[in-house]
């Protein structure tokens, strides 16, 4: 393990500064394969479509956005017609959020490209590292 207390302090070597410059590569990436979309929007059409309906509190969870963040990107979709809100049949102080029919083709059309952002973001790295740094990553998080 590094030791961090004797050890002069460099930015370019403490991991939340490298992990925003990857982070902004990733961004950069990703609006040049998916520009009509913000990466929150995408993950949030992406779980829709995975999970189907669901409440707006558990779709922040699984997209790992708090409630207000998740609230805005939800309010920004519905705007554009990906996606639909409702009160929640079981609870009406919940709200219940499904992809509508055009966010569901978003999604699918945007999909290959998903992949093709995630194949150039770990592109600097062999196979074998990207499985690892993958894997470390879900550590972190």
């Amino acid at each position: 393990m590094a030791r961090t207390t004797d050890a002069p302090y460099v930015l370019d070597a403490q991991v939340g500064f490298l992990m925003r410059k990857a982070t902004q590569r990733h961004l950069s990436i990703f609006a040049a394969h998916i520009p009509d979309l913000t990466p929150t929007q995408f993950a949030t059409l992406a779980k829709l479509y995975e999970r189907g309906p669901t409440t707006q509190n558990a779709l922040g969870r699984a997209t790992a956005m708090d409630a207000a963040t998740i609230k805005g990107v939800v309010d920004r979709l519905r705007a554009r017609g990906l996606v639909a809100s409702a009160p929640d049949p079981a609870d009406c102080r919940r709200v219940s959020v499904r992809a509508t029919a055009e966010g569901r083709r978003a999604f699918e059309g945007h999909a290959r490209a998903a992949h093709a952002i995630t194949r150039e973001t770990l592109a600097p790295l062999t196979p074998a590292e990207q499985e690892m740094f993958l894997r470390l990553l879900a550590r972190l998080g």
